[in-house]
C-alpha cells in the first residue's frame, strides 16, 4: 500500500514577536535620545594649545566683555559692538561666504560662565560647526 515516511517535527522558534519588540524599542530610543542630550557642543583640543599658523585664514573673533556685551571682528579688524541677533546674522553671513573660516571666542576673565555659554549658543544657531577658545599665555 502506501509507504509512509515518518517525519520528525522540528521545534521552531517564532521570532516575529521579538522583532516587533526590537522595533518598538528602537523607536523609543530614537525619540528619547535627542531629548536627553543638552548643552553646547564644543570640540576640545587633542593636544596642547598652539597659536594659529601664519598661513591660516584670519579667524572670525566673537568676544564678550565683563559687562556681557558682544563684539565681532574679522582677523585683525577692529571690534564692532553688536547685539546677539546682529552677531548671529553676521557670523552666518561670513560662513556663507567662506564655510571654512575659523571662529574663535574671546571672553573676558571676569565675565560669567553663562555669558560665554550664551555666546556659544548664538554661534551654534548661526551654523558654526566648531569653536575655538582664545587664551593668553600664562607667562604674560
Amino acid at each position: 500500500m502506501y509507504n509512509r515516511v515518518r517525519r520528525r517535527k522540528v521545534a521552531e522558534i517564532n521570532v516575529v514577536p521579538y522583532i516587533d519588540v526590537m522595533l518598538v524599542l528602537l523607536i523609543i530610543f530614537m525619540v528619547t535620545a535627542p531629548l536627553i542630550t543638552q548643552g553646547v557642543k564644543v570640540e576640545l583640543p587633542k593636544a596642547e594649545s598652539e597659536p594659529l599658523s601664519e598661513d591660516s585664514k584670519p579667524p572670525l573673533v566673537a568676544s564678550v566683555d565683563a559687562d556681557g556685551k558682544y563684539y565681532i571682528s574679522e582677523g585683525t579688524g577692529k571690534n564692532k559692538l553688536v547685539t546677539g541677533e546682529q552677531l548671529e546674522i553676521e557670523v552666518a553671513a561670513a560662513l556663507m561666504l567662506d564655510p571654512e573660516k575659523p571662529v574663535v571666542v574671546n571672553g573676558d576673565g571676569a565675565v560669567s560662565y553663562d555669558a560665554v555659554v550664551q555666546l556659544m549658543v548664538l554661534l551654534q544657531k548661526a551654523g558654526v560647526p566648531s569653536v575655538g577658545l582664545m587664551t593668553d599665555s600664562p607667562e604674560q
